[in-house]
């Protein structure tokens, strides 16, 4: 991982040491006209890279947009990917670096089981990846989270070898990202953390570096809100979102459970749901976490650590930075709410939530942060 304002000028290097000689790269629709994916793309020319570019990927990204890149990929003949992006791109392309040369179906690679056994990891493409928002940490992470249109519902498709080679932290890719996103992208990484310290699963180190990322949360997303070119603000929440997801290794819980099925059915912004699901779900899991939630109080530098006082940190960071109350606030109803409990119940970081819960508990947990019922 190279961290640091300007470290972008590195790509050739770093495909290069990769064993990459012509790269695909693979961002979304909305990053492909801006100049750092064209000065990207032609720095690695200039180093003699064949580098070309994908970016017909959505939001949410769908297996038909990895099929789509998979098709460009061996077109062009590519020997590698360059993951460019929020976590949408950055989860596509290593989808594509994944699939390009498999002969099972993506969805048969999703992360149950040894699923990821039928696939030949021998022939899954290099990946250098580049982040251009602090949220999902996906250039840390050997999964990828994919709308299968099909059944209207995410997957997540889990190979060690589609975990990136190489990384670039560079905070100055950040700067243009609204205040908007930026404060929705921090909470995604935040939701990463917390839900990886709240996890029963035995995991100390993750546990360490989980309690780190909340730490550089509380310091510095408000900073990176308030003036977008603070790079050192930046820079930090990059490192937060790298450790939360280094950290979710030991588990994710109930406010992904259910941030999966609402980004799958009303395809809105996945950081976003986290962030309101976030304090609804502490308050359902208080009985079984509240001692841990005082020792992490402990470590942020809260004055008052007791879980009352923590949750209203919470509340208070996320009116600082403009995040919504309500799910409504975010145009959902409750017209499948049935549907939503079920789909949460079923969704693999259920399994790691420090409570279990029914299809029931899910569709009242998700009420409650629809209507404000805290």
């Amino acid at each position: 991982m190279r961290v640091g304002p300007g470290r972008l000028s590195e790509l050739p290097d770093v495909c290069q040491e990769a064993g990459i000689s012509a790269p695909l790269l693979v961002t979304d629709s909305g990053l492909a006209t801006l100049p750092m994916v064209e000065n990207s793309i032609i720095s690695c020319r200039d180093a003699g890279l064949r580098c070309e570019l994908f970016s017909n990927i959505k939001p949410n990204p769908t297996g038909q947009n990895v099929e789509d890149g998979v098709q460009v990929y061996l077109e062009g003949q590519h020997d590698g990917v360059i993951a460019f992006g929020g976590g949408s791109g950055i989860d596509a392309a290593k989808s594509v670096a994944l699939m390009a040369h498999q002969s099972v179906s993506i969805w048969e690679l999703e992360d149950v089981g040894d699923n990821w056994t039928r696939a030949n990891g021998e022939l899954i493409a290099p990946i250098v990846a580049l982040p251009t928002t602090a949220g999902t940490g996906a250039e840390v992470g050997r999964a990828a989270v994919i709308l299968d249109e099909s059944s209207e519902t995410k997957k997540i498709i889990f190979h060690p070898k589609m975990l990136p080679q190489s990384v670039i932290l560079d905070p100055e890719l950040t700067v243009g990202l609204p205040a908007a996103l930026t404060a929705a992208t921090g909470m995604d990484a935040f939701s990463h953390s917390l839900e990886a310290w709240s996890s029963p699963l035995f995991h100390p180190m993750a546990e360490g570096i989980a309690a780190e990322g909340i730490r550089l949360v509380r310091e510095f997303l408000p900073r990176a809100v308030q003036d977008g070119a603070d790079i050192e603000a930046r820079t930090q929440m990059l490192v937060s979102s790298s450790m939360g997801a280094t950290s979710f290794q030991r588990g994710l819980g109930a406010i992904h459970a259910l941030a999966h099925p609402l980004g799958a059915l009303y395809d809105a912004h996945h950081g976003t749901l986290n962030a309101v699901l976030m304090p609804y779900v502490l308050k359902a899991n208080r009985a079984a976490i509240e001692s841990r939630i005082e020792r992490l109080g402990r470590y942020i530098g809260l004055g008052d650590t007791c879980f009352d006082s923590f949750m209203d940190w919470v509340l208070s960071l996320r009116a600082e930075i403009n995040i919504p109350s309500t799910l409504s606030e975010l145009g959902i109803d409750d017209q499948q709410s049935h549907r939503i409990g079920q789909m949460a119940v079923q969704d693999p970081s259920a399994d790691t939530n420090p409570i279990t819960y029914s299809a029931e508990d899910y569709e009242r947990i998700f009420l409650n942060a629809l209507t404000g019922q805290l």
